[in-house]
């Protein structure tokens, strides 16, 4: 396959790909690829760079992408009546390998607490995205990155809601989902609780002007940057997307639990409510294509 036969990719903004790219280049592993990041450190023209330095290969399954972004959260350093859904740190000897309806009392008494937001749902919410932006009282920012997992395994409580049928797969976008938990506070921790993973955090020195940090150690672009299946995927690998709506070049940077096998891929999308709303409604099916170094 050609890049001629893939249609969108004439169109494709390969500029701003290959900026992405360049920032993941000491990070991505093997011969083959840090020979690609020779050529694109002096690459003249993005276009013909990928075009002559890579080999798109279609993945067969079709895709499901959806989007992800890093929340903007009302937050204290300290527990009071407004804040009260603690975020927590990893413990020093790890994440203890057990279910999310345990987490709270097993964590009791230790100070892991990094901050306090102002409802479980939020809380929740944040660990599914993996980043976020706590804005304190006194106007500071605190940013918050990925720092491990108990290891359980990623239920979708959205896809838990339609089997329930307390909402339709439209209706279940995560904003839904947040005003639902609230408006049901026992069932709503109760259906939290069917998602056994639980996320810890750690404090991020980061400009505002720059992403979260992602699985490869760099910072997200905001739609550049996507989460795969590293199996199906190598970080760092270029990947264009065809699908309803989105004909775009990416550079896969991260992962997600969520995010397992061919068939799944999110993007991107950036910071703040209004860019949340957006990622909470965004799903698309298409194709992955892979860009991967050619061996001629």
């Amino acid at each position: 396959m050609e890049f001629s036969d893939i249609d969108g990719w004439a169109v494709a903004d390969h500029a701003a790909a290959l900026a992405v790219f360049r920032n993941s280049c000491d990070r991505i592993e093997g011969a083959s690829w840090q020979h690609a990041c020779a050529e694109a450190s002096h690459a003249p023209d993005p276009r013909t760079f990928f075009e002559t330095t890579f080999q798109p290969h279609p993945l067969p399954a079709p895709t499901l992408f959806t989007g992800y972004y890093e929340p903007e959260l009302h937050a204290s350093l300290n527990r009071t009546d407004r804040f009260s859904s603690p975020v927590y740190a990893l413990p020093p000897e790890g994440a203890p390998a057990i279910p999310r309806a345990d987490m709270p009392a097993a964590l009791a008494g230790r100070g892991l607490e990094i901050a306090w937001l102002e409802d479980p749902a939020e809380a929740f919410f944040l660990q599914v995205q993996g980043s976020g932006r706590l804005r304190l009282p006194d106007g500071r920012s605190v940013r918050l990155g990925y720092a491990g997992k108990n290891g359980s395994e990623y239920r979708s409580i959205g896809r838990e809601m339609v089997q329930r049928g307390i909402m339709t797969v439209e209706q279940a976008s995560a904003p839904a989902i947040k005003d639902w938990i609230r408006a049901h506070p026992q069932d709503g921790q109760n259906l939290m609780n069917h998602n056994p993973s639980f996320v810890f955090f750690r404090v991020l020195d980061l400009p505002d002007d720059a992403g979260p940090i992602g699985t490869m150690g760099v910072p997200l672009t905001a739609m550049q940057s996507l989460a795969v299946d590293p199996r199906i995927v190598q970080l760092g690998a270029p990947v264009f997307v065809q699908a309803e709506g989105v004909d775009h070049l990416f550079v896969a940077q991260d992962t997600g639990s969520a995010i397992k096998g061919a068939g799944r891929a999110d993007m991107f999308m950036g910071s703040g409510d209004a860019v949340g709303i957006a990622a909470g409604h965004m799903r698309a099916r298409g194709q992955m294509f892979v860009l991967i170094p050619r061996e001629d």
